[in-house]
């Protein structure tokens, strides 16, 4: 049976008190809604909608950033959830194999957990967990028949709100079941809303199946809050440490090491103190991060160093034996093997050949106000410190840069070019100089 997606992004989330939309708050470097897309996109779904409501075009935006091929339900008013699925369903014409219905909100549900919600054989199944303090979650009614009903905290009895067993939310169902039972919803309860989970009790009265599938309690942890936030984020984050342990990477001191959702590390990489992840890095075996780097979008090959204190931004692609140290910030650039680039530069838009120095202080003048322009370097090449590549431009094979140079034509290979004044000395122009400032200070004391 084919699986679909629907993901809930309409919400407002008030108590976070923003003007962004509560799915688009980060979490591990990206926003809350791509940790539901990335558990869903595990089952391989046929089709991905999300229903975006409160902000929306920041969140279609948002979406289609991180999964380019999901589509964009609007529920324009938030009636509830039955009511936001059911603005999803015309995007899921002529499916008609397994609907999972998750939250942008809730972002630790496993792979596994959705693989154990897919495989139900019932028309309509529940993710549930054992809640430690059931407080105001919805409950999950099981009786001697079975799972029967979903009952909200605000509508349900004394007797009821003793049960622990809790509803995520989280609901499986066949589209042909959805089409059936979403328009017989009805909102007449506290908050006046269309549930989707009263589906459960729709469906057993047609004779329907309906059960239960559990999961730990941290998997169906929701982001209402600040606060909430910030504790899915050390959760988020104790997580990845130990999996990349567990997978043979080394860290100097783990709490100081923040990744992002997408983060992938080979075995025996060393990772300093201090280094923060963004979307989209990759590293490779043996390879080393020293200390206070912040990486994002980039690649960095099997034997390479980088920093201490470095920055590499996204398009930053580095061969194997690259060496980028202290206060180098590298964009959109490729850096071929052996390449070192040992402090104090700046390479954007650029292509270094293999084995080549960069000295300190280099910088690729890529920007002229309105474009981008690359700058490329030949393998063995020698760029002096303090020069500045005036792009576009080439320096060829094994050719040198003097010191100090501003380099705005190309340099053939195994050339040496000067882009610099000529320096002028004068004899004891700078003795007359100091005297004449120093009576200058007199004065001023004096008159002061």
């Amino acid at each position: 049976m084919g699986i679909a997606l629907i993901v809930l992004a309409a919400g407002q989330g008030t108590r976070m008190n923003s003007d962004l939309p509560k799915v688009l708050h980060r979490l591990g470097a990206v926003p809350l809604v791509a940790h539901a897309l990335a558990a869903g996109r595990a089952l391989e779904p046929e089709r991905v909608v999300v229903v975006a409501g409160h902000g929306a075009a920041q969140v279609e935006k948002a979406v289609k950033a991180f999964d380019p091929e999901a589509k964009i339900a609007i529920q324009a008013e938030q009636l509830g959830t039955g009511h936001a699925v059911a603005q999803a369903m015309p995007l899921l014409e002529g499916f008609e194999g397994k609907v999972i219905v998750l939250y942008g909100d809730t972002p630790f549900i496993r792979p596994e957990t959705l693989e154990a919600l897919a495989a139900s054989a019932a028309e309509v199944t529940v993710l549930g967990f054992e809640a430690a303090d059931p407080g105001r979650y919805g409950r999950l009614i099981v009786g001697s028949g079975g799972f029967e009903k979903i009952v909200e905290f605000k509508d349900a009895t004394d007797e009821e709100r003793l049960i622990t067993l809790c509803n995520s939310g989280v609901v499986a169902a066949t589209a042909e079941t959805l089409r059936a039972l979403l328009p017989g919803l009805g909102n007449d309860n506290a908050a006046g809303e269309y549930y989707l989970t009263d589906i459960v009790a729709a469906a057993r009265a047609r004779g329907l199946s309906a059960e239960v599938v559990t999961c730990p309690e941290e998997e169906t942890l929701g982001i209402n809050t600040r606060a909430e936030l910030a504790r899915a984020e050390a959760l988020f984050q104790t997580r990845m440490r130990a999996e990349a342990q567990d997978n043979g990477v080394t860290m100097t001191d783990p709490a100081t090491v923040y990744f992002a959702l997408d983060t992938w590390i080979g075995r025996d990489v060393t990772l300093g103190p201090n280094i923060v992840f963004g979307p989209g890095v990759t590293i490779e075996s043996g390879a080393a991060i020293e200390a206070f780097c912040h990486l994002e979008g980039c690649h960095i090959s099997a034997g390479a160093t980088v920093g201490p204190f470095a920055r590499l931004r996204p398009g930053a692609e580095l061969a194997e034996d690259v060496h980028v140290g202290n206060f180098v910030e590298v964009k959109n650039s490729t850096l071929a093997e052996g390449v070192k680039v040992g402090h104090l530069t700046y390479l954007g838009d650029a292509d270094v050949g293999e084995h080549t120095n960069i000295g300190a202080g280099t910088v690729t003048c890529n920007y002229d106000g309105f474009f981008k322009h690359r700058t490329v370097i030949g393998a063995n090449a020698f760029i002096g410190s303090d020069t500045m590549l005036v792009a576009p431009v080439t320096v060829g094979d094994g050719a040198l840069t003097a010191s100090g140079s501003a380099i705005t034509e190309d340099v053939p290979a195994g050339a040496m070019a000067f882009g610099r004044a000529r320096q002028a000395v004068k004899p004891g122009l700078a003795t007359k100089l100091f005297e004449v400032l120093r009576a200058k200070k007199a004065s001023m004391k004096k008159g002061a």
